[in-house]
């Protein structure tokens, strides 16, 4: 009969892919119980990865079974998302756990389109996302929601999500009719954004994906400040003029106290939809050189294809439109990255501090 020991000695030579560490040494394997030669344990992670779960259930069960002595193993795997810090002295939104901010230094980079697939991703991967459109002047993720329609609100004051794809979201394209310009200034449409936010009654979200408006003006930085971010992922192609404004957009977010999460990479390569011939029209291995030079990580590169364009437009992102394709297995590469760097912040403790009040008796 094994005991635990031996069990937790053949979990440790499993290495996690997601991370590069083994399952002990992260702490995954929990409530190890042997009966006879009936062993259960537990694979707890703290990132969604459902699309992994079997894989590395039966990995766990095929180590384990070759003990001496262990004829059966039961492997149950979950995934446990918890809040993380984000910069000090911003409120903190009700029902959100973590929001994740997807930037640009400049705009068309693929950044909305990014923004949503990441947060398909995620929930594809077990968690539970919402999606605010934080690009008051140009919103764009109605239509590659392919969400219509207006917001409810049960009691005059707060909003109820826009749901599609198992995803909350949040636009001002709910709000205003689509031919109608937003000629606004700074602080209308910062006032805009926090009660996007805050007016909204997020459900129990995991990850908050915010698609940030591309720059870094006043208006940005406003939002940096007062939006309660856990960190953030920067879009760029590996042109030279997009990776100078991604470069003023990363300093951004470092100069309010904002951790960087990585680096994604659009446009990476053209791939001919007739012949298949890839070449790099914009360059190549621009966004590994500026993940070098600040110290971050190139989370994914991703093709100029035209299925990505097409798939949003419709209102059928990629990872919803062709889950099992390639470039699906990209974007949810990324979002597994993403998720492992937010679950490797310092947790968010102030939910276990008693409240104190002072009476007077």
């Amino acid at each position: 009969m094994a005991d635990q020991k031996q069990i937790l000695d053949a979990c440790a030579a499993l290495i996690d892919p997601n991370t590069g560490k083994d399952f002990v040494s992260q702490k995954s394997i929990r409530n190890v119980k042997v009966d006879g030669d009936k062993v259960s344990l537990e694979l707890l992670l703290g990132y969604p990865a459902q699309s992994q779960h079997d894989i590395f259930r039966e990995q766990i069960i095929g180590a384990v079974r070759a003990l001496p002595g262990v004829a059966n193993v039961s492997v149950m795997v979950r995934s446990e998302i918890v809040a993380h810090g984000v910069q000090r002295g911003v409120k903190l939104v009700p029902g959100v756990k973590n929001i994740i901010a997807v930037a640009s230094g400049k705009g068309g980079v693929g950044k909305s389109t990014t923004a949503v697939n990441l947060a398909l991703a995620l929930a594809a991967e077990g968690a539970r996302v919402g999606m605010l459109d934080a690009d008051i002047y140009g919103p764009s993720q109605p239509t590659m929601l392919g969400i219509s329609g207006k917001p409810e609100s049960h009691d005059g004051q707060m909003l109820e999500p826009m749901w599609h794809y198992g995803v909350q979201a949040m636009s001002v394209g709910f709000l205003i009719d689509p031919d109608t310009p937003m000629v606004w200034r700074g602080p209308m449409v910062t006032s805009a954004l926090d009660q996007l936010l805050n007016q909204t009654r997020w459900q129990e979200l995991d990850y908050l994906v915010v698609d940030l408006p591309p720059g870094t003006g006043d208006i940005q930085l406003t939002l940096a400040q007062k939006v309660p971010v856990t960190g953030a992922v920067i879009v760029t192609t590996p042109q030279d003029i997009a990776l100078l404004d991604a470069r003023k957009g990363l300093k951004m977010f470092e100069k309010v106290g904002i951790p960087i999460l990585g680096i994604v990479e659009n446009m990476s390569i053209h791939i001919c939809s007739n012949c298949g011939h890839q070449e790099h029209i914009f360059g190549s291995g621009g966004g590994a050189k500026m993940c070098a030079d600040y110290g971050t990580e190139l989370l994914g590169s991703l093709p100029l294809d035209i299925k990505i364009r097409e798939q949003a437009d419709s209102g059928s992102p990629t990872v919803v439109a062709d889950p099992q394709g390639a470039i699906s297995g990209i974007y949810k590469a990324i979002a597994r990255k993403v998720a492992i760097k937010v679950a490797e912040k310092a947790a968010d403790l102030s939910a276990k501090f008693p409240k104190i009040v002072v009476q007077n008796t």
